[in-house]
């Protein structure tokens, strides 16, 4: 049980005080800090930091002794390598639309990528490692997104509402096939649209938002987003795109998990994330990054509905601690919290590897071997497999919030 010194991406979509605010540095930071990473990424490992101050790259304990970091079960299933990354995210700006493969999925487009030689750090590989990546967010403000395809006959309501001569035949194109597959056709008819006829349309369709708003129109934030996107990334089909998705507003606490080929973009907003270790993403716009269109449709989820927002479901052994249930075999979050008159010790058993962030309020970590450790807001700690289990209570006066990153459960 040993904290973590951990890597800040530097993005330009990021916060200059978000980061900077929760790990106590000075406000604001030189330039834009997007993400803080916990985990053994190879990209930017954490460092675990002795009781003496030296420290050790996460990825190199792990690397060697997987069983003893790791547990023989997680080693064995996940090749010796850490399963998944935990983060924050601190999202000052719109993030580019994506999708991530199944672990199939994956797999071919790493081998296929890996056979035509194309380099690991090219800017048009798609598949620089062959894992898929699921991931699920949680919300610590409130957070902005959009995420999944809407019901498509809502999305008719939506583009009818916005009336604009230019947008007729698209919106009776989805109005005569209001399911998965004109969905698909119309997605891939406004992401190929050649450039001319976008510069004629999009234009076309902002201004009709700005009518809907000063209208006070039922889809008055769907339009707020689009002008959004159409300021942020002027020109781009992206912009299109994007209304065939959920807006989704959540509250903190909340949480969505986006499985394979699920279509989204964060626009705003503070998070944890976690997610599987793999960098595979496919870019369907908004970005000034690569975007291979083909292999984006081979990846895309065209189901609708409703994005499932997760409060998280509290355990029977304690009320404080709430599991956020998916179906990923990589990884499993859970938030423990207490209020300003709870001071009770919370267990918790061993099963794998994990790491805790505390994301409000002062920690004590008590190890079954007397090990003893403070963690305060913005920290994190390791917890290696081998270790044995621990108990945790606030200190101090006010609430505590800790995440609980661990393997996922599910088979």
């Amino acid at each position: 049980m040993e904290l973590l010194r951990n890597a800040v991406r530097p993005y330009a979509w990021g916060s200059r005080t978000t980061i900077p605010e929760l790990l106590g540095r000075p406000i604001p930071a030189p330039h834009p800090e997007a993400e803080l990473w916990m985990g053994a990424h190879p990209g930017d490992p954490s460092h675990v930091v002795s009781q003496d101050g030296t420290e050790t790259s996460l990825l190199e304990l792990v690397d060697n002794d997987p069983v003893g970091q790791l547990g023989e079960e997680c080693a064995s299933r996940w090749g010796g390598r850490l399963p998944f990354l935990l983060k924050i995210l601190a999202i000052e700006e719109p993030l580019s639309m994506q999708a991530h493969p199944s672990a199939e999925q994956a797999a071919e487009g790493w081998a296929r990528e890996e056979a035509a030689g194309i380099p690991k750090d090219a800017p048009n590989r798609n598949y620089p490692d062959p894992t898929a990546k699921p991931e699920l967010v949680c919300a610590l403000t409130e957070f902005h997104a959009l995420a999944g395809f809407r019901d498509p006959k809502r999305t008719v309501e939506l583009l009818r509402a916005i009336d604009t001569p230019g947008l007729t035949k698209y919106t009776e194109l989805l109005a005569a096939q209001p399911d998965s597959d004109g969905l698909r056709a119309l997605f891939t008819t406004w992401i190929t649209m050649p450039q001319p006829t976008l510069d004629r349309l999009l234009p076309e369709v902002l201004d009709a938002c700005v009518r809907h708003i000063k209208e006070d129109g039922e889809f008055d934030l769907e339009c707020r987003t689009v002008l959004e996107l159409g300021e942020a990334h002027p020109r781009d089909a992206g912009v299109l795109a994007a209304m065939l998705l959920n807006r989704l507003t959540l509250s903190a606490g909340e949480a969505i998990y986006l499985p394979a080929g699920n279509l989204h973009l964060y626009l705003h907003g503070t998070a944890v994330e976690i997610l599987a270790n793999s960098d595979n993403i496919l870019r369907g716009g908004l970005t000034p990054k690569h975007v291979d269109v083909p292999e984006l449709l081979r990846v895309v989820d065209f189901a609708s509905g409703d994005m499932p927002v997760l409060s998280g479901e509290a355990e029977a052994a304690d009320k404080r601690m709430a599991v956020y249930h998916t179906d990923a075999s990589e990884f499993e979050l859970s938030r423990v919290e207490w209020n300003s008159d709870d001071r009770g010790e919370v267990r918790l058993p061993r099963s794998g590897p994990e790491i805790l962030l505390c994301t409000e309020g002062e920690l004590l970590l008590c190890s079954e071997d007397g090990t003893k450790i403070e963690l305060r807001r913005g920290e994190s700690v390791w917890l290696p497999a081998c270790d044995p289990e621990v108990r945790l209570r606030p200190v101090g006066s006010g609430p505590a919030h800790v995440f609980r990153a661990t393997p996922g459960t599910c088979a």
